[in-house]
C-alpha cells in the first residue's frame, strides 16, 4: 500500500500563493492517478483536483480552475498544488489520496487570512 505524507501547507493572505507537495513511498507511484482533496471546518471533504498517471491529464473543481495547479514528479514519487490567488474560502486541510485506494495522506493545514 502506498504510504503519503503532505506538507508545504500554512497561513497566508487572500490573494497569496502556497504549493503543497505530497510524497509518497513505494515504487507503484507512476501507475496510478493522484488527487487532492480538501475538508473546511463543518463540511464534508471535495474533490480539488486530479492528475493522471503520466501527468498528461489534470482535472479541476470549477471553484478552483485557473487557480490551482496540478502536476507531479514520477522520478521522485511526488505530487504538488500550486495554488494561486488564494481565498478565505480555500481554508481547509488538504489531503492527497490514490485515486482508487483506500490510501490518503495525513492532510496539511491551510488557512487563508482576508
Amino acid at each position: 500500500q502506498v504510504q503519503l505524507v503532505e506538507s508545504g501547507g500554512g497561513l497566508v493572505q487572500a490573494g497569496g500563493s502556497l504549493r503543497l507537495s505530497c510524497a509518497a513511498s513505494g515504487r507503484t507511484f507512476s501507475r496510478y492517478d493522484m488527487g487532492w482533496y480538501r475538508q473546511a471546518p463543518g463540511k464534508e471533504r471535495e474533490f480539488v483536483a486530479r492528475i493522471n498517471y503520466s501527468g498528461l491529464s489534470t482535472y479541476y473543481a470549477d471553484s478552483v480552475k485557473g487557480r490551482f495547479t496540478i502536476s507531479r514528479d514520477n522520478a521522485k514519487n511526488t505530487v504538488y498544488l500550486q495554488m494561486n490567488s488564494l481565498k478565505s474560502e480555500d481554508t481547509a486541510i488538504y489531503y492527497c489520496n490514490v485515486v482508487g485506494t483506500g490510501s490518503w495522506g495525513q492532510g496539511t493545514q491551510v488557512t487563508v487570512s482576508s
